[in-house]
């Protein structure tokens, strides 16, 4: 957990990278919307910077966003005072009695936690259903398999003011694993820091995602794009809600 979005990438994935939650935000209000969701607690799982929990309290929503980078909490509580935080695995954590609950940008993808496998991913969705009220809404994003050509490694820069990341990934086709090892280098004054962080996602097909909702009681669609934004591919959002 310590090593998971540090103090400096947590400050450049918010500076350089908030533009997935920031046009994901119109489509799911409108997800919200068609549900009658339109007030009440919000739950953000792996809530990141609080880039959608500032606007899901400026919409008047009540929030607690829980992500496992106490750097990102930091961040959140600064960008969102009137919503709560919590620092903490989302596999473990408490989820309290709300209208919604979101996962944005892969989150549930991400092994930060030893203890995420698929029998803990159902382990979670059964306690979200039991955390929703009558009517309410999961809505996530997930990575699913062929990301990249197996056995490809790819490489990427992207820099900003007084910042630098590089990114490497590689697929594993057979474990369904996705590794990206990031550099980072963060101006200190005069020097760059340099910071390493190794992140793996496991890759899930959507359909069998939903089978598992479904079997526990949702009612799911599948999509590829959050109202007018689309998601590269394969990216899928679900959403599963619980019947009245």
């Amino acid at each position: 957990m310590k090593d998971f979005y540090k103090a400096d990438l947590a400050f450049i994935h918010d500076v350089g990278f908030a533009g997935f939650a920031r046009n994901a935000a119109p489509g799911i209000f409108a997800i919200l919307k068609h549900y009658k969701l339109t007030d009440g607690l919000v739950v953000d799982l792996g809530c990141g910077s609080g880039w959608w929990a500032k606007a899901l309290t400026d919409a008047g929503y009540e929030v607690l966003g829980i992500d496992i980078s106490a750097a990102m909490i930091r961040l959140a509580r600064q960008r969102a005072p009137q919503a709560e935080f919590r620092v903490a695995s989302l596999l473990q954590t408490d989820i309290p009695s709300c209208r919604a609950i979101t996962s944005i940008s892969e989150c549930l993808n991400y092994l930060c936690d030893s203890r995420n496998h698929n029998r803990a991913l159902v382990q979670l969705f059964r306690r979200i259903h039991q955390a929703l009220l009558p009517g309410g809404v999961f809505i996530f994003d997930i990575l699913e398999p062929g990301q990249f050509k197996a056995g490809s490694v790819t490489r990427g820069f992207t820099e900003g003011d007084g910042w630098a990341v590089l990114v490497e990934k590689r697929e594993d086709e057979k474990t369904a694993t996705l590794t990206r090892r990031i550099i980072t280098f963060r101006n200190t004054g005069k020097l760059y820091r340099r910071d390493e962080e190794v992140h793996q996602v496991r890759l899930y097909q959507a359909k069998e995602l939903a089978y598992e909702l479904r079997g526990i009681g949702f009612q799911v669609k599948i999509m590829h794009r959050y109202g007018d934004y689309a998601l590269p591919k394969p990216h899928s959002v679900l959403v599963a809600r619980k019947p009245k």
